[in-house]
């Protein structure tokens, strides 16, 4: 069982796509295992922890949604600072968010790290029967655009785990491969040794 307190990772990840895409009802049913059917839009800024096993590693996730919504863009900057991986989402019902994710990807790549490591979610899979996204032409864009690509449901937890899993791994294998051959700087995940005490977080459990 993964510790709730000790971790050899901190990843930040960040929840972007319009408003009722269901960002906050993944974010959710990983970290909770929850789903709530009345679900509001977010306001302003909100995040959960969970902490994952990778490698061998103990990772601890870090993971912000936000409101979709214009009004709230004076909280970009921050929201986007320290970010190590995106996961993008629009509604596979709901054609116009996967038009927006065009938008939405800009703003990521203006605004993070310019190696972010980035996964496009087509979610809302237990709405197949009212599909506006053909899966291939999702997938077309994401190899377009050198992104992961998963498709979920966070009523049924379909591809969930797998979907925040994967981007993690992700970012541990980067960060891994980069430690290798130089030391860490400032600002980026540093692995705790056996000679340093483990860092020590609260982490919601899964």
């Amino acid at each position: 069982m993964v510790s709730q307190h000790d971790y050899d990772y901190l990843f930040k990840l960040i929840l972007v796509g319009d408003s009722s895409v269901g960002k906050t009802n993944l974010l959710k049913r990983f970290v909770k295992n929850e789903f709530d059917l009345a679900s509001q839009s977010t306001i302003g800024v909100e995040f959960l922890n969970r902490c994952v096993e990778i490698g061998g590693h103990t990772v601890k996730a870090t993971i912000w949604d936000t409101a979709g919504q214009d009004r709230f863009c004076s909280i970009i900057p921050a929201y986007y600072r320290g970010a190590m991986g995106a996961v993008l989402v629009y509604d596979i019902t709901k054609h116009k968010t996967f038009q927006n994710i065009q938008r939405w990807l800009k703003e990521i790549r203006d605004y993070a790290a310019e190696d972010i490591k980035i996964l496009l979610v087509g979610n809302k899979t237990d709405l197949r029967h009212l599909r506006a996204v053909p899966t291939d032409e999702a997938r077309k864009f994401a190899e377009e655009n050198e992104l992961f690509f998963i498709e979920t449901s966070a009523l049924d937890n379909t591809n969930v785990e797998a979907a925040f899993l994967k981007i993690l791994s992700e970012i541990y294998a980067k960060v891994n491969s980069r430690s290798r051959y130089r030391p860490p700087v400032d600002n980026e995940p540093v692995r705790v040794t056996q000679e340093a005490p483990k860092r020590s977080g609260c982490c919601s459990k899964s």
